[in-house]
């Protein structure tokens, strides 16, 4: 398998990170942007959730400090739609994603799966599209109990620190997620394991990412 790097020695990247929820772009990519911080990539984040409200704009602060320490620069914003309803909130979260253009030149957006099972997902996925026309767009899975999970093209390995890393931050972090019963570390283990096993990652582990659209210069 050909494998291809994103920028060069030294080179500074701009990524823009948007999820849904407060746990959303850590599930998704948490790995891959902790293993690029750890190769001493020169990384330019902003880190964007739409709905975190009291404990979990808390959460979503603190976990993304973690996640994104040593990053060259990094910005964090919680907003406040709300949770299961973005469909019927799409006029306003259109007008967000207009000031967010205005504000980020990206050389990378990480979203969620546009046929992601959950709505708010897929809204963002949308708008993601729709908004930034003219950039590089990989998106992101969440394991669920809808058993969504798709056929990755694109694979980031992981060294077996860093997915253990990911796992423990994502445990210390979302107190409020702990009950539900696909939320554990077993969970992002498993899914990485899979994921490494399809890509043949040589450290065994691995998150997949869907890329819809690519130019090869």
């Amino acid at each position: 398998m050909k494998s291809l790097r994103l920028g060069g020695t030294g080179e500074r990247i701009s990524i823009l990170c948007l999820g849904a929820h407060s746990d959303d772009i850590e599930i998704g990519v948490g790995g891959t942007l902790l293993a690029w911080i750890a190769e001493g990539r020169q990384l330019d984040i902003s880190w964007c959730v739409l709905s975190g409200v009291g404990d979990r704009e808390k959460e979503a602060q603190t976990s993304a400090r973690d996640f994104l320490h040593g990053a060259a620069k990094f910005r964090i914003d919680v907003m406040q739609f709300k949770d299961g309803f973005f469909p019927s909130q799409g006029d306003e979260i259109k007008k967000w994603f207009e000031g967010l253009k205005e504000q980020a030149r990206p050389d990378l957006i990480l979203t969620h799966r546009h046929d992601d099972a959950h709505q708010d997902h897929r809204e963002v996925s949308r708008h993601t599209w729709n908004t930034f026309r003219d950039h590089l767009i990989l998106e992101y899975e969440i394991p669920k109990w809808d058993g969504d999970l798709g056929r990755p093209n694109l694979y980031v390995p992981l060294s077996s620190e860093i997915l253990e890393r990911k796992a423990r931050l994502l445990v210390k972090h979302f107190g409020s997620q702990r009950s539900k019963h696909w939320f554990d570390e077993e969970t992002f283990r498993g899914l990485a394991r899979l994921r490494g096993m399809e890509c043949r990652a040589p450290n065994r582990y691995a998150e997949g990412l869907f890329a819809r659209k690519l130019l090869l210069a």
